[in-house]
């Protein structure tokens, strides 16, 4: 800490030298030397050299901890300043390269595999929001469908991005996968029937599934794995064991389907109707404990 509080101290102090004056693209390099010519330590002087970086998608990550440390604090440092005093990028304007600094936190994090709740730097939501349009540029550069992360993010309360990446990885997996495919097109099938009787009827489908009112053996069968699911999933996702979570929602696939090859949604009888209903609902439940499935785009 010692060693962090005092390179943090010093990282800007060759800025007023003639060197860094007459070529400033030698700051951080000079203070690098400075503080090498001062015997201060190996640790003090790479974090004063390499507190800029990553500067690029190119550039080399700091790995060595105070130099994790005081490169994120001055990114950070600049992001809450900038936005505090309303000086946000608008459009392509970005003269204080809040953009880069966003970027350089992100590839510091998720490089690093640091376990820090960013929310407790933001008051800000915007400021989130922000973090959260860069995060979904890193990972297109990097292959991954942007509606995959919107998918996870859109549930809120998530800041961790180590975890958030673990968990879009997971989820990309699973939708490349037949029983992934096969689930997500059972879930817009429930959806759009739900949404369709919820316009007819005028009130949204609210409720619990009533086990009494459970006549067909597919309804029964997927009553009876929705209940497991649910409790599976949770305990997953609460262990940060995504795997777990998606190979739950796999299993969900042979119930759901006998579901709508065996049953009629819109029964004759009413109670039998909208407990149908109730189960489709669940459906929709269950896959949201993972993402919204409805962000993803179709042929994606």
């Amino acid at each position: 800490a010692a060693q962090a509080i005092l390179a943090a101290h010093l990282c800007k102090a060759d800025l007023v030298s003639g060197m860094v004056g007459e070529f400033p693209e030698l700051q951080g390099v000079m203070g690098r030397y400075y503080a090498r010519e001062e015997n201060l330590s190996a640790a003090i002087a790479e974090a004063i050299g390499d507190h800029y970086a990553p500067a690029g998608p190119n550039d080399r990550c700091p790995s060595a901890p105070t130099s994790i440390v005081v490169a994120l604090a001055d990114k950070l440092d600049a992001l809450i300043s900038f936005w505090s005093i309303g000086e946000k990028p608008t459009g392509s304007r970005d003269p204080y390269a809040l953009r880069r600094a966003a970027l350089g936190v992100i590839r510091i994090v998720v490089e690093n595999k640091i376990r820090v709740p960013l929310r407790k730097f933001f008051e800000a939501d915007d400021l989130m929001a922000f973090f959260a349009e860069r995060l979904k540029v890193q990972m297109r550069e990097k292959g991954v469908r942007h509606d995959v992360v919107d998918a996870v993010l859109s549930l809120g309360g998530e800041d961790d991005l180590v975890r958030l990446l673990a968990r879009v990885e997971a989820l990309k997996g699973f939708l490349d996968t037949d029983d992934g495919a096969n689930l997500l097109a059972a879930y817009r099938r429930a959806s759009n029937i739900v949404a369709i009787e919820e316009k007819k009827d005028g009130r949204p489908v609210a409720g619990a599934p009533v086990a009494d009112l459970l006549r067909e053996p597919g309804e029964q069968a997927l009553y009876q794995a929705l209940a497991a699911a649910h409790g599976t999933i949770e305990a997953a996702l609460a262990g940060e064991d995504f795997a777990a979570a998606m190979a739950a929602l796999a299993g969900l696939r042979r119930p759901v389907d006998q579901f709508f090859d065996g049953v009629l949604v819109n029964a004759a009888e009413p109670e039998l109707r909208a407990n149908r209903l109730r189960m489709l609902a669940r459906i929709r439940g269950s896959l949201r404990q993972v993402a919204d499935f409805a962000l993803i785009e179709e042929g994606g």
